[in-house]
């Protein structure tokens, strides 16, 4: 084989996942968008994300700034040597990373420390199968943590909120994968998809589920109760009242499919994984001699290219805008409620999970009176002038900072805290408390909000590497929602509680 052409090859299957998202994907968006109801929070956040899809097309730059752990299943006739394509892989991984058409991602699990080039110690994830085809088969899946954390598992029989008792049959698996949706509310950045898988290990189990996300969003489940279950889920789960990023809305769940495996009579497991609507996923295959690219995955039926339309530029509630200019009062914050559009102008800082736990012992880097702090880990290349350049900046699942925000926000005089998917109690109490809010901006929106960040004024705590660093930017009409307000509202815990109620409508068997 021609390996420097399999790395090329491997290059552009690495690229096009990233930026490009597969035809059945875009028209299940599509379908959620048509359904949503025009003018709604939810309307405005599809409309957001199709537009966002458009612009990583144009630009060829990654649809959300999580570019995700790549996972790779590749399938090669027998005599293939393997090391040689997980090598090539590896230095594929690497340009891909140099270019900023994946964010560096791997840390070391000890240290903290950022490889800066996706390598590490089991990055990135390759596994291969043999099969008798004269063609190497290779998929790749890059999922990121906020739908990453929304994974769970069951094992049967359990106890589930509002569905009761799950037992060891096909109406229990069916209780299990409603409330994997349930629970995921909009952190997994919902609309989202799901694999399932019923049997096998812990280990094999959350396998055969990731290995469902590798299918065809149209396809037909071979096995007819796993279809009919396919079927129900799909739609009933859209019944719950999630919605898109969790406003609440028509949209909830985009797909569902589901695998079965043997597995040992004491063990009875259902395993989730979850994928936000970023369902960055492709496949090529690929001449076993000369490692050129023969065809591409996921290609059939029609392509959507998202062209923004006005009538699509109407579905967002523009007329109610507020402006904030960072500082901000806290004046400014208790007159905002939760609903309430904002657009802001000004500086903003980044900190995610290290800025956090940094800033909750040590004092901060740059006066944080008054100022925002944006739950985002951003893609970023430096230019041959030494410039930064902002190449995605889309917001991160804001609940891992629980036990730290509301501490933080009160030292430092923080006002506002933009992310997705909401935070808890603790946080929502300090709003009351200090005079905060928090802003829920469009997750996986990576290009959208890269396009209002106008300039990197500077970095601090480069050591936590390049996601975890607290970035200084300079935004224009940066969009968002007030989820969580200063006077003790939480449209999250409002979500949760009418939906787990909704939840319990399917608590009564419907598989026998």
């Amino acid at each position: 084989m021609d390996i420097a052409k399999f790395q090329e090859s491997m290059y552009k299957l690495v690229v096009d996942t990233s930026t490009k998202l597969p035809k059945d994907v875009r028209r299940a968006v599509k379908a959620a968008k048509d359904k949503e109801n025009a003018g709604t929070r939810a309307a405005m956040s599809l409309a957001t994300i199709t537009n966002n899809i458009k612009m990583a097309d144009d630009q060829v730059s990654p649809i959300c700034q999580d570019t995700g752990l790549p996972t790779f299943k590749i399938k090669t006739p027998v005599g293939v040597n393997q090391l040689q394509l997980k090598e090539a892989i590896k230095n594929a991984i690497v340009l891909a990373t140099k270019e900023g058409k994946l964010r560096p991602n791997s840390v070391d699990s000890l240290t903290g420390e950022n490889s800066g080039d996706n390598l590490g110690g089991g990055l990135p994830v390759i596994k291969f199968d043999q099969w008798e085809k004269d063609y190497i088969d290779v998929r790749l899946i890059l999922k990121g943590g906020g739908c990453e954390n929304k994974n769970i598992q069951y094992s049967l029989p359990c106890e589930l909120d509002g569905l009761g008792r799950a037992g060891r049959d096909l109406d229990g698996i069916r209780k299990c994968i409603m409330h994997s949706v349930y629970q995921a509310q909009g952190q997994g950045c919902s609309a989202g998809f799901i694999g399932v898988g019923i049997g096998g290990d812990r280990s094999s189990g959350y396998d055969l589920a990731k290995q469902q996300l590798f299918r065809s969003v149209d396809d037909v489940n071979p096995n007819e109760d796993l279809r009919r279950l396919e079927e129900y889920v799909l739609e009933n789960a859209n019944k719950l009242g999630i919605g898109t990023m969790g406003f609440g809305g028509e949209a909830t769940l985009l797909g569902c499919k589901i695998g079965v495996m043997n597995r040992i009579p004491a063990s009875f497991y259902v395993s989730v994984a979850y994928n936000c609507w970023a369902f960055r996923r492709m496949g090529v295959a690929i001449d076993a001699v000369t490692g050129e690219i023969n065809e591409w995955m996921y290609q059939e039926g029609e392509f959507i290219d998202f062209a923004a339309t006005d009538a699509e530029k109407e579905t967002a509630p523009t007329e109610d805008f507020i402006t904030l200019q960072a500082p901000i009062t806290e004046e400014q914050i208790r007159s905002l409620k939760v609903g309430d559009v904002v657009k802001i102008n000004g500086m903003m800082y980044t900190g995610r999970d290290a800025i956090h736990k940094y800033l909750s012992d040590h004092d901060a880097p740059v006066n944080l009176d008054g100022q925002i702090i944006y739950h985002c880990g951003p893609v970023m290349l430096k230019d041959d002038a030494g410039v930064w350049h902002v190449k995605a900046a889309g917001p991160t699942t804001s609940i891992r900072e629980e036990p730290y925000q509301g501490d933080i926000m009160k030292k430092f005089g923080i006002r506002a805290v933009i992310g997705k998917g909401g935070m808890g109690p603790k946080t929502l109490a300090a709003l009351k408390e200090h005079g905060g809010v928090y802003l829920n901006a469009i997750g996986g929106a990576a290009q959208y909000y890269a396009d209002c960040i106008k300039s990197v004024e500077g970095v601090d705590l480069m050591q936590f590497g390049i996601p975890e660093a607290m970035w200084h930017l300079q935004v224009e009409g940066f969009t968002a929602v007030v989820t969580m307000d200063s006077h003790g509202n939480s449209l999250h815990a409002d979500v949760d509680k009418s939906s787990l109620e909704k939840l319990a409508q399917f608590k009564d068997p419907v598989f026998k």
